[in-house]
């Protein structure tokens, strides 16, 4: 199950970026159940994911470091912030163009420094690739980036970026049977 919605995750993702496609989609679906049509693919990829994860074996690779708890923290903090400046106009976009997906890369090296099993690599590891390649791509496409924003708009996605981080820590326990604070 992991596997399958990590391709379909990766396919409904990255299908739009080939030449004409999404346009193409567009065109027989219309702009609204195109994006239907991918919100729900990509709900039910993360379902499959989520399902594959929990009902994967635990098959040690290798033993994370000592400090891999530790230095995930700022990690997933910073990837936080990210994922709060995704939609709001910030400064960071005049540092990357992707903060959403640079946010998916650490949340990534986060998870990998604090696990070390099959599942857990294929998850975060599958994860922090196709965000690496998802820049690459966009950037090859044009992407830019922002401009010059006041300093409140960075504040602002800082606390955002903050109170994701709480609530994401909070719930772990719940959601994933693994405590973080």
């Amino acid at each position: 199950m992991l596997i399958a919605g990590m391709v379909l995750f990766v396919a409904v993702h990255l299908a739009p970026s080939l030449p004409g496609a999404r346009e193409k989609l567009i065109d027989v679906l219309g702009l609204k159940r195109y994006r239907l049509v991918f919100a729900l693919s990509s709900f039910a990829a993360l379902a499959l994911i989520v399902g594959g994860k929990a009902a994967a074996p635990f098959v040690p690779l290798w033993q994370p470091p000592p400090w891999g708890a530790d230095a995930a923290m700022p990690l997933m903090l910073a990837a936080m912030v990210g994922f709060a400046a995704t939609g709001l106009p910030t400064n960071l976009k005049r540092v990357t163009r992707h903060p959403m997906l640079w946010g998916v890369a650490l949340w990534s090296a986060a998870h990998l420094l604090s696990n070390g099993d099959l599942a857990s690599a294929a998850l975060f590891g599958g994860f922090g690739l196709f965000a690496l390649f998802a820049m690459f791509s966009l950037n090859r496409r044009g992407a830019a980036f922002g401009g010059r924003q006041p300093l409140g708009k960075d504040l602002t996605v800082a606390l955002l970026g903050f109170i994701l981080f709480a609530l994401a820590g909070l719930a772990h326990p719940f959601l994933f049977s693994a405590g973080v604070f």
